[in-house]
């Protein structure tokens, strides 16, 4: 298998992972009492399956970009003195006046 393909897969299941600890702790501290709403009205376990999914697709988006992008090449040179920057000097630039026209 690609290492992408399984990149992607790994930092997909941590996505869900993360997504079922979120969920799991907004039952747990009812938040907006979604407790009692999935407890207590039918087809409320439906609804906590879908916000489970929905937020498992965010995560797992955020997360495999975050591992994309932690992918980035080191570009700072290895050897040799580091570059500094010059100091900015201040230059005398003429500026010629228009007269106005009326």
């Amino acid at each position: 298998m690609p290492k992408l393909v399984h990149l992607y897969i790994k930092h997909t299941i941590i996505g869900f992972i993360i997504s079922a600890v979120f969920v799991v702790g907004l039952f747990y501290f009812n938040i907006a009492n979604l407790w009692h709403l999935v407890t207590h009205t039918q087809g409320g376990w439906l609804a906590a399956f879908v916000l489970f999914m929905l937020n498992g697709i965010v995560f797992s988006g955020v997360q495999f970009g975050i591992a994309i992008m932690n992918m980035k090449e080191d570009d700072t040179p290895k050897r040799g003195t580091p570059i500094m920057p010059r100091e900015l000097q201040p230059v005398m630039v003429k500026a010629a006046a228009q007269k106005k026209r009326l």
